[in-house]
């Protein structure tokens, strides 16, 4: 299980990256496009975090325990 949950914070962090890649070929375009991505990106990038976070308080739960 723990191989899923890192799994997706790096699911996480490509959704940051392409949204991000989203932002800078559309900002001159579409500005006002652009704003969902910032907030994807902003999301994405604290969703990896939370997760990770998370992640390693499981881990460090499953090594003490007996």
């Amino acid at each position: 299980m723990i191989k899923i949950l890192r799994y997706t914070e790096y699911l996480y962090l490509a959704v940051a990256v392409v949204s991000i890649y989203k932002i800078f070929s559309l900002w001159n375009v579409d500005r006002d496009g652009t704003y969902i991505f910032i907030f994807f990106a902003v999301v994405s990038v604290a969703m990896f975090l939370f997760r990770r976070n998370y992640r390693k308080k499981f881990e460090n739960r499953q090594q003490d325990k007996p």
